[in-house]
């Protein structure tokens, strides 16, 4: 991985992962959001796990004036944290809580409007009268840790006696006002009234200084003049349940056939070099919509030990292939042109009428690179970098037209959100559009909505026939609604998400092939 900045200076980035800390989770499905939830039948509650006296020490609002305070604020009673900590989380496992917000840099006041800032529409009306203490600027600033919380009216009785239970001191701060873009604050005889879109505005305003240093060929400004302007939109077909049954698929297939290989299910490839690392989201997606999959390196291709002859699809998965120090996927692909064995049992795959190919990220690079998509275009397409020339990792919008691939055919109309992450994911595709069969568009056609600077807004491509699929974003990474970083709120105990409709079209379509 590397990243040019506009003065011409490349920093090379070390290929290793550094995990500073983890934790267990016990349902990843049990998630909060911090996005308010816009519904005046609700209200806010501050919980303070500090069991201190408010202090300013140390906080943004000190440093933005210059100083650092004499009193930062402390955990005085350590066993008071954790039980603040497991009653929220007791609340989250009973489903209590619709929103919340950690308190942490820049204090309550930021917590308030981060909250806000996700919507485009409503506001907070907040009172203070409750929370401990008489300086305002105190209560709105200090980094006391606590939390604020958002629960419907139909629990407050609930939610009160539980604290109250359990000796948790908390305060209600206020509700929402869905029909008013401000944040009102009141703290006995005090009034604040302030504007959420021109402070979220404020709000990004470092990061479009950051992305200006970054950025090349005006991407930076693109995206502070857009960052509000392209909501994701989602669109599902009225036939998507989410639920597993709908496509007959087992969640606890592997334990329930304690381990054994079904015979009869189509066999996918998952084919991967060194530096691959989508390989273990992309076989869990594939199994669970019916095939056995099995792991093939370049290494098994090039010795001759897997000539792909019993499989009916092959996956090239995302990463860094040999840390693409050639260009993206340009070492990958000479692994193919250059070794026999490799090379022949490829195109032996792509001679038969059986069989499915499926790129994605570093494995569509890989796959424009060896030209599998188009092979009748007299000018072939390629990946280029992105038009910001920097790594773009975004949760984004794409729109799924009436098409005929086998995998994203019964998708067409749909509106899905997905996962993009790459530097060099911009098609560059030099015929007329209608040469091109573009089974996936990003949902807006300037930057960032459209993160590389794709032709034809393209996010997908697939071969004239339908059967060879190749695709920057990550479709792998969001076949759950707890994979995405947006999900429709009342579809949030959906099984599976739109996606992985893809996988089991490529199952059924074999399952017809080998009848």
């Amino acid at each position: 991985m590397s990243q040019q900045y506009p003065n011409g200076e490349k920093i090379i980035s070390p290929g290793t992962v550094i995990v500073s800390s983890g934790g267990e989770v016990s349902d990843v499905r049990k998630v909060v959001s911090p996005v308010l939830v816009n519904d005046a039948a609700t209200r806010l509650l501050h919980i303070d796990f500090s069991f201190d006296s408010l202090k300013l020490g140390g906080s943004a609002l000190e440093q933005s004036i210059g100083r650092l305070g004499s009193e930062v604020p402390t955990v005085r009673n350590p066993q008071y944290f954790c039980e603040c900590f497991e009653a929220v989380q007791e609340m989250i496992r009973r489903g209590w809580i619709l929103a919340g917000h950690d308190i942490s840099a820049g204090g309550l006041i930021t917590t308030l409007l981060e909250m806000t800032f996700a919507n485009v529409d409503g506001g907070l009306r907040i009172n203070l009268y409750d929370m401990a203490g008489d300086n305002l600027v105190k209560k709105l600033f200090a980094e006391n840790p606590g939390v604020v919380i958002q629960i419907s009216n139909e629990n407050a009785d609930a939610v009160k006696a539980f604290l109250e239970e359990n000796n948790i001191g908390f305060a209600r701060i206020g509700t929402p006002t869905p029909d008013k873009r401000t944040l009102s604050i009141a703290d006995r005889d005090k009034n604040i009234e302030l504007n959420i879109d021109e402070l979220r505005d404020t709000w990004f305003e470092t990061s479009y200084l950051l992305d200006r240093r970054q950025s090349m060929n005006g991407m930076a400004r693109k995206r502070q003049r857009n960052y509000k302007k392209q909501p994701i939109e989602m669109k599902f077909n009225p036939s998507f349940t989410g639920r597993f049954d709908q496509y007959g698929l087992d969640p606890d297939r592997w334990k329930n056939n304690c381990g054994t290989i079904d015979s009869q299910a189509p066999r996918a490839a998952i084919i991967r070099e060194k530096g691959t690392n989508g390989e273990r989201e992309m076989a869990y997606a594939l199994y669970i919509a019916g095939f056995e999959v099995k792991d093939v390196t370049m290494t098994d291709l090039v010795s001759g030990r897997e000539t792909l002859e019993e499989v009916n699809m092959i996956v090239f998965c995302g990463g860094f292939s040999n840390s693409d120090v050639l260009g993206s996927a340009k070492g990958w692909a000479g692994a193919f042109l250059y070794n026999p064995r490799a090379k022949q049992a490829l195109e032996n795959f792509y001679a038969r009428q059986d069989t499915l190919s499926l790129g994605i990220c570093n494995g569509c690079q890989l796959m424009a690179e060896l030209n599998l998509i188009n092979p009748e275009h007299k000018h072939s397409s390629h990946l280029t970098h992105n038009l910001s020339t920097k790594f773009e990792s975004s949760f984004l919008g794409v729109t799924i037209p009436e098409n005929n691939s086998v995998m994203f055919g019964s998708l067409g109309g749909s509106k899905l959100g997905i996962w993009v992450a790459h530097g060099e994911g911009r098609f560059y595709l030099p015929e007329s559009e209608d040469n091109y069969n573009i089974v996936a568009k990003y949902n807006y056609a300037e930057y960032p909505g459209n993160p590389n600077g794709s032709d034809y807004n393209a996010a997908a491509i697939c071969s004239s026939n339908g059967r060879h699929l190749a695709m920057m974003p990550h479709l792998e990474r969001a076949v759950f609604p707890w994979q995405q970083a947006y999900y429709p709120h009342d579809r949030r105990n959906d099984d599976v998400t739109p996606w992985i409709e893809a996988f089991v079209n490529a199952r059924k379509w074999i399952e017809t092939k080998k009848k």
